[in-house]
């Protein structure tokens, strides 16, 4: 019985990194070190909700590794900070993945493609459509439904994006920040 339950494929969110959990660079500059890393308000006790029924994975491109900005060892570091600050609040993410290429790389991990989306799933057994992605870009929305998750789009200012994108790329959901998206899952989940 118990190798049954092991089987068993578990619900997953994914989120992304910058913009989503910590304050978002300026435009063309990234999170080199962790004194350069801000939590955005109320992330944990979003995370913290989710861990309730969900597994929690951040999946993050990392470009600055790319361009030699950063090293991997770098993001590594940033990343079991983030983990660490977040566990003394009791808040837990199960995963990081993260694409340290540059665009013109072509890889199959950099969002929009879902390379980081497929493996997460395939190392945890995530039931990819009974899960989310949550990011504040195109490319986090395009990245989840190649995939089949429900995908929520995190803009800070109400805006009319949603009649500006196509179809394909269209969130299922708009939010201005994540601890509202994370009510939303709550209440679907509990239904």
């Amino acid at each position: 019985m118990k190798k049954l339950l092991n089987k068993k494929k578990k619900r997953a969110v994914f989120l992304d990194r910058d913009g989503l959990i910590n304050k978002k660079p300026a435009e063309h500059d990234y999170i080199k070190n962790w004194k350069e890393f801000k939590f955005l308000p109320n992330v944990a006790k979003a995370i913290r909700q989710l861990n309730k029924d969900f597994l929690v994975i951040v999946i993050s491109n990392q470009r600055g590794v790319g361009r030699g900005i950063m090293s991997k060892e770098d993001v590594v570091d940033i990343h079991n900070r983030m983990r660490k600050a977040l566990e003394k609040q009791n808040a837990t993410i199960d995963g990081v993945y993260f694409c340290p290429h540059n665009i013109e790389d072509n890889c199959n991990c950099r969002k929009p493609k879902p390379g980081l989306l497929l493996k997460a799933a395939r190392d945890f057994k995530i039931d990819l459509p009974k899960s989310y992605m949550i990011g504040d870009d195109l490319s986090d929305v395009e990245a989840g439904k190649k995939v089949g998750l429900k995908t929520i789009l995190i803009i800070k200012q109400k805006s009319n994006i949603f009649q500006k994108i196509k179809k394909e790329r269209r969130p299922d959901y708009i939010f201005p920040d994540l601890l509202e998206a994370v009510k939303m899952i709550e209440k679907k989940f509990k239904n």
